[in-house]
């Protein structure tokens, strides 16, 4: 019965908010998003269309067919193990800001601080990646092969202003409320499955050989064979690491799902769900669609030696309808500004929760909410401006991409590791998705993969990445040390909550009442 059923969800509003107030947290942001909506915003970031595309050169280019199909399964189950690991904590403590805020609860407040810091650098080389891709694909797929245009002159000049225009419009989707931005990202989950299935179809109905021993063959391209992409040749095995960063970036951005907690209905049950079925839908279509690619390639030896233009000379080249290869194009644009619209919603929500306990500069002024439109206005607007100055200072979209995937499961295991250690020991208040048995091995594998990923990582030609990793830390290590450890308190805790409730009824009403209806 419908009374029957809105007592219900208001039986579960209530737990929500009884669960935030529990960690010291007022319910500001509005609570819209049920399970596909959350599912759908990691699944938008992950976005096989974006990084199963873009960075397809980063894997064929290292390992040949071998890195963009079966590394693609180990890569992903990585991932997969990752998102269970994550999900688990996800599921102990529902809030914005998540991985922040469990490193802190599980390793102390300065290990939670440099967390942060190392998500929140992920996040915005998320959204910086991403939002470049939108311009590159626009202008390869729509502007230059559907309009017809010259584009041989847009510059730096034309993608820095086309990355502004992105970053506007998606600050301002985000601006005017979580439900407007939940629209767009349900929507786009349906657009990358559908896109991702009818490219999968197109690839294999007009250019495939369905020779399946191509998708066995490892083929070390580093060096000449691949086109210069990597321009150092490399061993075999550090091809095949290489090439492994290509699903590693793609499926990434998870955390998206932990960032909404606070806007999500049932999130200690919601939540997790959303985090590991992004990942796993991700991994099941992303190889099918990978596996099309090397199928429809005329020779894929040749193709390597295209480097960075093998996937986009493949798709001209196939005899498909040129209506369809039309709409394929404009599918992947779309898909590719949604995923940079959930990055920035994912990262506002960080710099909101950070910003919250007081861990950023303007701290008072980024933990804002809009009373109108229920969203973290200051901290979206600041997220779209580091943004674009990521797109200013790095010199080439795959070390954005690179950079990315690094610093995220970085960021991710850094949680997972301090768990590790206190699981069962100061860590004993759990949700209800658990691993049992297999959590400590489980972290363990994620810990010591994320070390590898991390040397892989700053292997050229994406040793720019030693600079930023190495400033970073030392920055890190300076300010905390000389600032930070005296004045950051980070999340509440034990009395501190008791102290807030006062604080968390007036920002509650700030807001509007009833605080968790929205």
């Amino acid at each position: 019965m419908p009374g029957t059923l809105d007592r219900q969800e208001e039986a579960i509003l209530e737990e929500d908010v009884k669960v935030l107030h529990h960690m010291g947290y007022a319910q500001e942001l509005a609570r819209r998003m049920h399970l596909f909506s959350n599912f759908a915003i990691s699944f938008s970031i992950i976005c096989i269309l974006a990084g199963g595309i873009t960075a397809f050169p980063v894997g064929f280019s290292a390992g040949g067919p071998f890195s963009v199909t079966i590394g693609w399964i180990l890569g992903g189950l990585f991932s997969l193990l990752v998102a269970v690991a994550v999900a688990q904590i996800a599921s102990a403590y529902p809030t914005a800001g998540g991985l922040y805020h469990w490193a802190s609860i599980l390793g102390g407040r300065g290990y939670g601080w440099v967390t942060a810091w190392i998500n929140l650098l992920g996040l915005i080389f998320v959204v910086a990646s991403v939002d470049v891709g939108v311009y590159l694909l626009f202008k390869d797929l729509v502007a230059a092969r559907i309009l017809g245009l010259d584009v041989s002159g847009w510059g730096y000049g034309a993608q820095v202003l086309a990355v502004a225009l992105i970053l506007l419009s998606q600050g301002l989707f985000n601006h005017f409320g979580i439900r407007t931005t939940t629209a767009i990202t349900d929507f786009s989950g349906y657009l990358i499955l559908v896109v991702a299935v009818l490219l999968t179809l197109t690839m294999l109905a007009w250019g495939a050989t369905f020779d399946l021993s191509r998708l066995f063959v490892l083929v070390n391209n580093t060096g000449a064979p691949g086109g210069g992409f990597y321009p150092e040749p490399r061993a075999a095995l550090m091809a095949l690491l290489l090439g492994m960063l290509y699903p590693l970036y793609t499926i990434t951005g998870f955390d998206a799902s932990a960032h909404t907690s606070e806007e999500t209905v049932n999130a200690r049950h919601t939540v997790p769900r959303g985090i590991v079925h992004s990942v796993l839908w991700s991994l099941i279509f992303g190889f099918f669609m990978a596996a099309s690619f090397v199928l429809a390639m005329p020779d894929p030896a040749l193709a390597a030696k295209d480097g960075g233009n093998s996937w986009f000379n493949l798709f001209d080249g196939l005899p498909a309808p040129v209506f369809l290869k039309h709409l394929l194009a404009i599918g992947i644009v779309v898909a590719n500004y949604c995923c940079g619209l959930a990055g920035l919603t994912s990262t506002s929500r960080m710099v909101f929760a950070f910003a919250r306990d007081g861990g950023l500069p303007l701290s008072a002024t980024l933990r804002r909410v809009s009373p109108a439109h229920r969203t973290p206005v200051p901290a979206i607007w600041a997220s779209a401006v580091l943004s674009l100055a990521a797109t200013l200072y790095s010199p080439a979209f795959n070390a954005l991409a690179v950079g990315c995937a690094m610093f995220l499961y970085i960021s991710y295991a850094m949680p997972v590791a301090a768990g590790l250690v206190a699981e069962g020991r100061t860590w004993t208040e759990f949700g209800p998705f658990r691993l049992g048995v297999w959590s400590k091995p489980v972290a363990a594998v994620v810990v010591l993969g994320v070390v590898v990923l991390a040397y892989v990582g700053i292997q050229p030609p994406f040793d720019i990445l030693i600079s930023y990793a190495v400033g970073l830390l030392v920055l890190l290590l300076v300010i905390w040390f000389g600032f930070e450890r005296h004045r950051f308190q980070g999340p509440p805790v034990g009395e501190m909550i008791k102290k807030r409730q006062a604080e968390i009824r007036a920002a509650e009403a700030a807001v509007g009442e009833p605080g968790h209806l929205g």
